[in-house]
């Protein structure tokens, strides 16, 4: 009898032999994820538009600093936006939360410190921070509330969400930007940094390594995994779907909020026309990270490196004199081309 015969006979009957199977090696598993490819897409491009950019003026420390505090309110948006997509929801008013939040913020700041932003600096920083986690929160459990409560579809209800958070803070600023805040915000905030890392981006990182823990060791990212992959499988394990899906659209809320204030850092005032593209930036981000419209999978660090893909193309054209619309159409490209992707391997593991 040959050796490969004897290795069949040994096989007990039914069970497949798997000897044969080869694990893929880090190195193949690593660039088999797509965070991957959109890290190498980042660097790639960071190398194109150094080289073509005057005097390579995309890489220089003040150009790296001015997208990295830049790109920190988007990465704390699409953040939230990761652990509601986990969960299969969706969240078109993070923009709008954004600038509510800000909106809040800024008229706390303001009535602390008086019109010249001098009174009481440090309290009316605080307290605007506060306020402005405390706005966001609040819109997100309004959101969780219509659709889990209410039984509203997240895109239905976050789209009208987006449409009276909006309204509101033009109410509340006639339309016009709230400034004169502390100059101290951005001083000791918004262009303070380590390293030449400005803090608004160590804490949008900060935050990102957060989640990642929650979502790899913890069981409230087991459950919105568990809830995200199979809703029905979920209630039937007695998971609170409800008030969990609830709890992350507060986080996603919360995030909103956070972002606001350091919007808030990065101009001195709010921008209460600024963000209309920021639900579009989040979920590009999102997606082209390698998180699963359908939920059940979600990539942190693919979500950071699709933050920084959204933040490189459009400094990068603003670097070579592009006009703004153009950064409209690349970034809508883009995510067409990354949910078109995102479906083709969906279905492509459908199949298997």
């Amino acid at each position: 009898m040959t050796t490969a015969t004897q290795s069949t006979a040994a096989q007990p009957s039914g069970d497949p032999d798997v000897r044969a199977i080869a694990e893929h090696s880090p190195v193949l598993r690593w660039l088999g994820a797509s965070g991957t490819w959109v890290l190498l897409l980042d660097i790639t491009l960071i190398l194109f538009f150094g080289l073509v950019s005057a005097h390579h003026v995309f890489w220089s420390s003040q150009n790296f600093q001015a997208l990295a505090l830049e790109a920190s309110a988007g990465l704390l948006l699409a953040l939230g936006m990761s652990m509601l997509l986990g969960a299969g929801l969706f969240d078109l008013s993070v923009g709008a939360n954004l600038v509510l939040s800000s909106v809040a913020g800024a008229e706390v700041m303001q009535h602390i410190a008086g019109p010249d932003g001098t009174s009481n600096v440090m309290l009316a920083i605080v307290a605007g921070l506060l306020v402005c986690l405390a706005v966001g929160l609040v819109y997100g459990f309004v959101n969780g509330f219509i659709i889990e409560i209410l039984h509203v579809n997240s895109l239905i209800t976050t789209l009208g969400t987006l449409g009276i958070g909006s309204g509101i803070a033009l109410l509340i600023t006639n339309g016009a930007d709230i400034s004169g805040l502390p100059t101290q915000i951005q001083s000791g905030f918004a262009f303070r940094g380590i390293a030449d890392v400005p803090l608004p981006a160590l804490l949008a990182l900060a935050v990102a390594g957060v989640l990642w823990y929650v979502l790899r060791y913890t069981r409230y990212g087991l459950r919105t995994l568990a809830i995200g992959s199979s809703l029905p499988s979920a209630e039937r394990a007695g998971l609170r779907v409800r008030q969990h899906r609830i709890s992350l659209a507060m986080l996603c809320g919360l995030l909103a909020g956070l972002a606001g204030f350091v919007s808030l850092a990065d101009f001195s005032s709010t921008t209460v026309n600024g963000h209309t593209n920021d639900a579009l930036g989040a979920i590009t981000a999102v997606v082209i990270g390698g998180t699963l419209l359908e939920g059940g999978r979600v990539r942190i660090l693919g979500t950071v490196w699709g933050a920084v893909l959204a933040i490189v193309l459009t400094g990068g054209l603003v670097i070579l004199g592009a006009q703004s619309f153009y950064q409209l159409i690349l970034v809508g490209a883009v995510l067409i081309f990354a949910v078109a992707l995102d479906r083709f391997n969906f279905k492509r593991r459908e199949s298997r």
